[in-house]
């Protein structure tokens, strides 16, 4: 497990519960480098003034805004300072809501709070339990690197896990891209509920990334100077061309022997849900197309 990387304390009522903050997730992704490639030494990145083309250390920058009119305002360290913020050191709950009701774009990274002092444990184990009892999440509000945060609580494995969490306002609306209503029968809709039915139930943690691991494999064979070969290239997995949607779905119901039989494959049909003022747009339209 890595070190922490910040230290403070939960607040829930007049409750304290001291904890530190650990990643929950770590990267493994590949990182490449910039080089020059007739000597192979890394190319470096230097802060040089757009103006008169000076290179600068890092006492001569500051921090700027830059207005809609194209002027540049200074705000220093010390008015950033002057902001008000949450407790440095405080995960503050807020209040407590039901699971299901958080949007899941507005989550962020997690990290897990570890238990901070012996003290600690009782209080924590509370809350965990309360949190579990009611099948509710914590919404708090705690500084991070120099900004208000909005985060939220959970329980995963018997841990308390934080979340940063989007502001209401940084989640765009999807509104614009909803798509015309266009015309489907129940057969149709049946078709679909028996294909999701009949795929296999897939756990998320039984997938790797394949990408990472063949890069791996290309930067160990030029390391130890062999040549590397590629891959062959995988064959696209159609059934021959797909006339349109219905025919699609009934040559995928067949490769996983389903069957089109619509709710005797075992699926349930549910009632489409009707929107409200849309009107009829759309259903003069061609059927769409499943290539």
């Amino acid at each position: 497990m890595p070190r922490p990387v910040w230290s403070g304390a939960i607040t829930f009522g007049l409750v304290t519960i001291a904890v530190k903050v650990v990643p929950a997730t770590e990267g493994h992704g590949i990182a490449f480098h910039q080089y020059h490639r007739t000597d192979m030494a890394r190319v470096r990145v230097k802060k040089v003034c757009s103006i008169d083309g000076e290179t600068l250390s890092a006492d001569q920058i500051g921090r700027g805004f830059e207005t809609p009119d194209g002027d540049t305002v200074e705000i220093t360290d010390d008015e950033l300072d002057a902001l008000p913020l949450p407790a440095a050191k405080a995960i503050e709950i807020a209040g407590f809501v039901p699971a299901a009701s958080v949007d899941p774009l507005r989550i962020g990274e997690g990290y897990y709070l570890e238990s901070g002092a012996e003290t600690a444990a009782k209080p924590y184990v509370l809350l965990r339990r309360a949190l579990e009892r009611t099948a509710k999440v914590a919404v708090a509000r705690f500084a991070w690197h120099g900004r208000e945060r909005l985060g939220l609580l959970r329980v995963k494995d018997d841990v308390l896990v934080l979340h940063a969490m989007k502001w209401p306002d940084e989640i765009r609306s999807p509104k614009e891209l909803v798509p015309d209503e266009v015309p489907l029968d129940e057969r149709e809709v049946a078709a679909a509920v028996s294909l999701v039915e009949a795929m296999p139930a897939t756990d998320p943690s039984s997938f790797t990334d394949a990408y990472r691991e063949a890069l791996e494999r290309v930067i160990a064979a030029k390391a130890d100077g062999a040549e590397t070969v590629a891959p062959p290239e995988r064959e696209p997995e159609t059934g021959g061309e797909v006339l349109d949607l219905m025919s699609a779905l009934e040559q995928s119901l067949e490769r996983t022997g389903a069957g089109t039989g619509g709710s005797e494959g075992g699926a349930t049909v549910h009632e489409l849900p009707r929107r409200s003022g849309r009107g009829s747009r759309g259903t003069g339209k061609r059927r769409a197309s499943g290539s």
